[in-house]
C-alpha cells in the first residue's frame, strides 16, 4: 500500500515510518521540515494547506496522522485535524488518527474519563489531554472515514516485542496498575490497523 504518514520526524510518526517501511509498503513521509529516512519518499507540508494536502492523498491508499503540536499550541490542534479530515474525505483516503488517552475512559469509573483523573494525567499533561478530547470531538460526525487510536497513560521509546492489547475506549492498565507501551510497538498497533481496517472508530492500546 501506499502509506501517507503526517507528523513523520516526531518520536511516534518516524516509527510509523519504520514499521510501514519494514513491511514492504510504499511511504510517504511528511512533516515541517520535510526531514526524513533515505528510503522513503519525504514532503513538507503544513497539514492545515488543504490543496497540498489533497495532492499527497491523491495516490494513497491510506493516511496516519501522528501530529503532535509545539508545547503552548495545543489550541491548534481542532483545526489541524479538521484540515485532515477534510482532505481525506474529498479524496476518499483512509485516516488514522495516533490522538491522546484524554477521551478514554478511566477503569477506575466508567463515569469518568481519563482527562479528569490524576492518577493517569496529573496537571503538567492536563494541555495535551484537553487538545486530544477536542480532536476526537472534531471527528465525531465527520463524514470521513476515520479512525482514532487513544494510546495508553505513558508513551515512550522502548524496545519493539511486537505484542501488545487492544481495547476499546476504556483505558487499559497491567497487573500493576500501570497503563503504558513504547513507541515501537503502538506503531505495531498502528500499521496492523492499516492492513487490516477493523472498522471501529475509537480504540486503545497497551500492554
Amino acid at each position: 500500500m501506499r502509506v501517507v504518514v503526517f507528523g513523520a520526524t516526531g518520536m511516534v510518526g518516524t516509527r510509523v515510518v519504520d514499521e510501514a517501511s519494514a513491511r514492504g509498503h510504499d511511504v510517504v513521509a511528511v512533516s515541517r521540515t520535510g526531514e526524513g529516512r533515505s528510503a522513503v519518499v519525504t514532503a513538507s507540508v503544513d497539514v492545515r494547506d488543504r490543496v497540498q494536502v489533497r495532492e499527497l492523498l491523491r495516490t494513497a491508499d491510506v493516511a496516519v496522522s501522528a501530529v503532535r503540536p509545539r508545547p503552548g499550541e495545543e489550541a491548534s490542534v481542532p483545526e489541524t485535524t479538521a484540515a485532515l479530515l477534510d482532505a481525506t474525505a474529498e479524496t476518499g483516503t483512509r485516516l488514522l488518527l495516533v490522538g491522546g488517552a484524554g477521551p478514554l475512559t478511566s477503569p477506575a469509573s466508567p463515569a469518568l474519563l481519563v482527562i479528569d483523573d490524576e492518577r493517569y494525567v496529573p496537571p503538567q499533561w492536563r494541555s495535551s489531554a484537553v487538545a486530544s478530547l477536542a480532536q476526537l470531538q472534531v471527528c465525531e460526525g465527520h463524514e470521513a472515514a476515520w479512525t482514532y487510536l487513544s494510546p495508553p497513560a505513558i508513551l515512550e521509546p522502548g524496545l519493539r516485542t511486537g505484542t501488545y492489547r487492544r481495547g476499546t475506549t476504556m483505558l487499559l492498565v497491567d497487573g500493576t496498575g500501570r497503563s503504558h507501551i513504547s513507541a515501537e510497538d503502538l506503531a505495531v498497533a498502528v500499521m496492523d490497523e492499516v492492513e487490516n481496517p477493523s472498522g471501529v472508530r475509537h480504540f486503545t492500546v497497551a500492554y
